[in-house]
């Protein structure tokens, strides 16, 4: 007798801190026969699934991938066509730099029913944690989500001509390896070396570290701070209500 196929659920888990998943995410986490999740989600978020499920950690670092995009697309397959109810729990968003998309072409592709359950994206939260509004009626009428990564390693095909003169706030993902880059594209398409910018290091969780200066002199500061991955790039004038907002608990560098 043939088994009825299962289904799939691509959820967003949140930038970290574990208060922020949905209720949603919640729910599926606890129907979940199998959980598949990455290295950003917040162990604590495991807690919300069965005893009796699968856990399988599918983490990825910058440039060492514990399981291969592939491999992850064969498990979600096989686990989904013997029945079971599968979670692929993903940092964030599972469609803001979380392929996603990509996951959802591979089920559609075996026939496999799913649900895609949006998650925050650290795009937004590890800013507002921060005290930065990425978007304000005087400073900030438009904000850009941007990759600071790409397959090939500087983010090279990106019109950073366009974002320097059209865009307010711009928060980059995964951008640190490549700041200098990043910050001299801006300044060659003409953005003032002196717009404020901010890295934030682990937003909404315990260890959020932020850090501001300028487009001129943030790549020494996050030198000197040491500041790594996983962070968030902000640029734009909402960087300077940093100071101001500020109510979450961390040490703050300020430089500008």
């Amino acid at each position: 007798m043939r088994r009825e196929k299962g289904k799939v659920y691509i959820v967003g888990a949140g930038p970290g801190d574990p208060d922020l998943i949905t209720v949603k995410a919640v729910k599926c986490l606890e129907m979940a026969d199998v959980i598949l999740y990455d290295r950003l989600v917040n162990p604590v978020l495991l807690q919300h699934g069965r005893i009796e499920a699968d856990f399988i950690y599918c983490g990825k670092a910058p440039g060492k991938h514990c399981v291969s995009q592939d491999v992850i697309h064969q498990l979600m397959v096989e686990e989904a066509l013997e029945g079971k109810t599968v979670v692929r729990l993903k940092g964030g968003d599972p469609f803001v730099f979380g392929r996603g998309g990509e996951e959802a072409e591979v089920l559609v592709q075996n026939g496999i029913e799913f649900e895609v359950v949006p998650g925050i994206t650290s795009g937004i939260a590890a800013p507002a944690y921060a005290g930065i509004p990425v978007t304000h009626r005087e400073l900030g009428r438009s904000f850009a989500i941007v990759t600071g990564h790409c397959m090939s390693g500087k983010p090279e095909s990106i019109r950073w001509d366009h974002l320097a003169h059209g865009v307010d706030t711009l928060a980059i993902y995964m951008g640190i390896k490549n700041l200098p880059y990043i910050c001299n594209e801006l300044k060659l398409c003409g953005k003032n070396p002196e717009t404020p910018i901010a890295v934030i290091e682990q937003g909404t969780t315990g260890y959020q570290r932020t850090v501001t200066a300028t487009l001129e002199t943030i790549v020494e500061v996050v030198k000197n701070e040491q500041i790594a991955n996983p962070a968030m790039i902000v640029i734009g004038e909402v960087v300077r209500l940093s100071g101001r907002l500020s109510w979450f608990p961390e040490k703050i560098y300020e430089s500008i």
